[in-house]
């Protein structure tokens, strides 16, 4: 069995994983995605306009680009199902759901999560389902970000939408440098070496 992967913050996983965009409008099929893998995309709500402006606290300069998504959603069937942390809590969705906007799918490669590990990731999303958005966990990192402080603190079976992607990754061979409860759509793309769209670049109609 291969080491887990850590992934530190300066170190992006780099060659062990593949983005493609896709949208508005122009599907992904099964053929792009396995279950385990995941989507960064976009929401219009209060919280995700948060987490964006909240993103740019810690991404500065040329790193600034990573704040483009503000949501995440694990893939979990071939079908193009999806199980997101979204205001109301973790729910099932699919794919179909964004297609008037755009998405990229990160595509992990083998030597980071094989069958079984997939499989592990799809099981934990779905034990997460019905859970309740983690808003304290988003005011934790708010705070951090705003005073550089590395205090955390969260309630027990509640989750934001990049934390349950972290979270479930982690039953792969990525483990990050800390805590995936505070991992923001923005560390994904970097950590992934997720590049955005050209500048200029349409979000199309963001779901809400």
């Amino acid at each position: 069995m291969k080491k887990p992967f850590m992934i530190q913050y300066e170190q992006p996983v780099a060659g062990r994983s593949t983005a493609h965009r896709f949208g508005p409008d122009v599907a992904a099929t099964g053929a792009d995605y396995e279950p385990g893998d995941f989507i960064l995309t976009h929401g219009d709500a209060c919280v995700s306009r948060a987490i964006r402006w909240g993103q740019k606290l810690r991404f500065w300069r040329a790193k600034r680009k990573y704040t483009w998504w503000n949501h995440a959603a694990l893939i979990v069937s071939k079908e193009g199902d999806l199980i997101e942390a979204v205001g109301h809590g973790v729910i099932r969705n699919t794919l179909a759901h964004y297609a008037p906007t755009e998405y990229t799918v990160v595509r992990i490669h083998d030597d980071l999560a094989n069958t079984e590990d997939r499989a592990k990731v799809v099981r934990y999303a779905e034990w997460a389902l019905g859970q309740k958005y983690g808003y304290l966990t988003a005011v934790s990192i708010g705070l951090n970000l705003l005073f550089g402080g590395k205090f955390s603190f969260f309630i027990e079976g509640q989750t934001i939408c990049s934390g349950l992607v972290a979270r479930a990754l982690e039953r792969t061979k990525v483990i990050f440098d800390r805590s995936p409860s505070h991992i923001m759509p923005a560390d994904l793309a970097f950590y992934f070496d997720v590049e955005p769209p050209e500048k200029g670049a349409s979000k199309g109609k963001v779901p809400k």
